[in-house]
């Protein structure tokens, strides 16, 4: 099967509906990706077939639970999963890829140029040093940290009201335990990827109102 005809059984799958646009973006990040993984390692994944469904399915399925958010920071994203593949299918949505390996960052800004990404920015730091006066509506992390490291190092970039969306694998129940004082889990959503048989959810965290 194609790249192509695999990208549309899986969004038809999980109800995504994306313009051709996109599909013909997502399908040049995938090659892309598998290119450049060759000489600078961006990923263990080698299989084509599992470039789409460990990272672009897994990456898209938390799309239905992005609705209300406009700018979203994607913290140690690697070679820019979930942030590229978002970026693409919300073209309306800013996304600020984080990522402090510099080969990485490369990549993300190659993609940029060749994707025509407009609303997607690659920054190559540390977390904790990223300043936004502004603030960010969503952070979103895929296998970045355990919870309570990803809060503590990023939520000085969230904006009042904003939440945290972090992508696991099995149900954290250990790492909900131990989030800082002020924070609160106010979602689990089990996720459902097409074509990869693993667990996967999102943990969707807040500031508590008495924080």
């Amino acid at each position: 099967m194609s790249d192509r005809a695999s990208l549309e059984r899986g969004l038809a799958a999980m109800g995504i509906d994306l313009p051709e646009s996109a599909h013909d973006k997502l399908v040049a990040y995938a090659a892309l990706l598998a290119k450049w993984n060759k000489v600078y390692n961006l990923t263990a994944i080698r299989d084509p077939g599992q470039m789409m469904s460990h990272h672009l399915f897994d990456a898209l399925s938390v799309l239905p639970h992005l609705a209300g958010v406009t700018q979203l920071a994607d913290v140690g994203s690697g070679g820019g999963l979930p942030g590229i593949p978002l970026a693409i299918a919300r073209p309306d949505m800013s996304v600020t890829s984080i990522e402090t390996v510099n080969k990485k960052a490369t990549f993300q800004q190659q993609a940029k140029i060749e994707l025509k990404l407009a609303n997607f920015e690659p920054v190559c730091a540390r977390v904790e040093e990223v300043r936004c006066e502004s603030g960010f509506d969503g952070i979103i992390s895929r296998a970045f940290s355990e919870l309570a490291d990803f809060i503590r190092l990023t939520a000085h970039l969230l904006a009042p009201g904003g939440r945290f969306y972090a992508m696991k694998g099995v149900y954290p129940h250990e790492e909900i335990e131990r989030l800082p004082d002020g924070f609160v889990v106010v979602e689990a959503i089990e996720l459902v990827v097409p074509a990869l048989d693993a667990h996967r959810h999102l943990i969707i965290i807040e500031r508590s109102a008495d924080a």
